[in-house]
């Protein structure tokens, strides 16, 4: 708990909400989106990503299934993993709940500056996730972390089951999006990669993976994955 406390202190943030209740809009789903900018990832794919996130926010269907939740709206912010204490909040909260406002986040991800990062710390980016939502000026009906990557979490402090688990214990749901690099088949049959993401990333009440099959797919899968998350299917 103490590396916890110090990784948040880097963060400059703290698990307590500023706001009083009625200061904070109602909202769906406060959804952090966690994605790799690990050394893996080179600029065209990362372009590939980033273009994936704005279009995904801004697609029809995704627009659809926030304007049909009973608010109407979500409150979403993107962060970046990689480097161990690297993660990076890259775009901050905002509210979306019609084609104007997802065109602004989708515009605020495109212009961000990529968060340098090195290695595979899943983990540390679901613990900077979990304390955005905690801080979100904002009263969701639902949280959620949508966590993304093409490896395994690679550190053994404040590592993916961990983050993971205190991320649930906090009422938040923790799904993934699997990058497949390869033909890997885990022991039960399915995707290495996704194997290992339902084993140490995901949990909470219904919370799945969904796999992109290439870098190119992943636009597609992360549609399919928002829509889910947003209609809570």
């Amino acid at each position: 708990m103490r590396a916890l406390s110090l990784f948040l202190a880097a963060c400059g943030l703290v698990l307590c909400g500023a706001a009083s209740a009625q200061d904070r809009p109602p909202v769906d789903v406060a959804l952090v989106l966690v994605v790799d900018a690990s050394g893996s990832i080179d600029t065209e794919e990362f372009v590939l990503q980033r273009d994936g996130i704005a279009g995904a926010v801004t697609d029809g269907e995704v627009l659809g299934a926030i304007m049909g939740g009973r608010h109407g709206k979500i409150a979403i912010s993107l962060v970046e993993w990689g480097s161990p204490g690297g993660a990076t909040k890259v775009v901050d909260w905002r509210i979306v709940g019609d084609a104007g406002s997802a065109g602004a986040f989708a515009d605020a991800v495109r212009s961000a500056p990529r968060a340098m990062q090195s290695y595979n710390a899943i983990g540390d980016g679901m613990v900077l996730a979990t304390a955005l939502i905690d801080a979100c000026l904002c009263d969701p009906t639902r949280r959620v972390i949508d966590v993304s990557g093409d490896n395994p979490d690679m550190r053994s402090n404040l590592s993916a089951p961990i983050a993971r688990d205190l991320a649930v214990k906090a009422g938040i749901t923790v799904n993934a999006l699997a990058i497949l690099q390869d033909d890997r088949v885990g022991p039960g049959g399915k995707p290495w990669l996704v194997e290992v993401y339902e084993q140490t990333v995901i949990g909470g009440f219904g919370a799945f993976v969904i796999p992109a099959r290439t870098r190119a797919d992943f636009a597609r899968a992360l549609r399919q994955k928002l829509i889910q998350e947003i209609a809570s299917l």
